[in-house]
């Protein structure tokens, strides 16, 4: 039986789920940021015909901010219990199946390598471990004691 301050396994994956979008969000954006012809990850510019980008710099600020900075504080937040953090979580979750979708509608499905199928069930599964009852009884909002 779970006490009332023991992390169930539910949030410990979604912690570490939280944690790894963040950081490859951080890699993957200051990669396009410091590079925004995409050349250095191996990215070819042609896939932003049809955008509205003629860089990856934008993409790689919002990845930064959007799927980088924000699932890291998010992560803490799981960590110390914030009361928005079972919100925020769900949010991950659904701005990462977001940004695939948009991308696999802008540039096309790229199979090699296939970062878009990973991503997009990695937001998948945040969204799971995020909806599963021990990681809501476990991150909803507590009343002031």
């Amino acid at each position: 039986m779970e006490t009332e301050n023991r992390r169930p396994v539910s949030v410990r994956f979604l912690a570490a789920a939280v944690l790894f979008q963040g950081v490859s969000g951080l890699a993957g954006g200051i990669g396009l940021i410091l590079d925004p012809s995409g050349a250095s990850l191996a990215i070819p510019i042609e896939w932003l015909d049809g955008s509205p980008f003629d860089s990856y710099l934008m993409p790689g600020v919002i990845l930064f901010i959007v799927l980088g900075l924000y699932p890291v504080v998010v992560w803490y937040g799981i960590r110390q219990r914030w009361q928005g953090a079972w919100l925020a979580s769900l949010s991950v979750g659904f701005a990462l199946v977001v940004w695939i979708g948009v991308e696999i509608l802008v540039i096309g499905y790229q199979p090699t390598p296939p970062l878009q199928p990973i991503y997009g069930l990695l937001g998948l599964a945040i969204l799971g471990l995020a909806s599963v009852s021990s990681s809501r009884r476990y991150l909803r909002p507590r009343l002031a004691e």
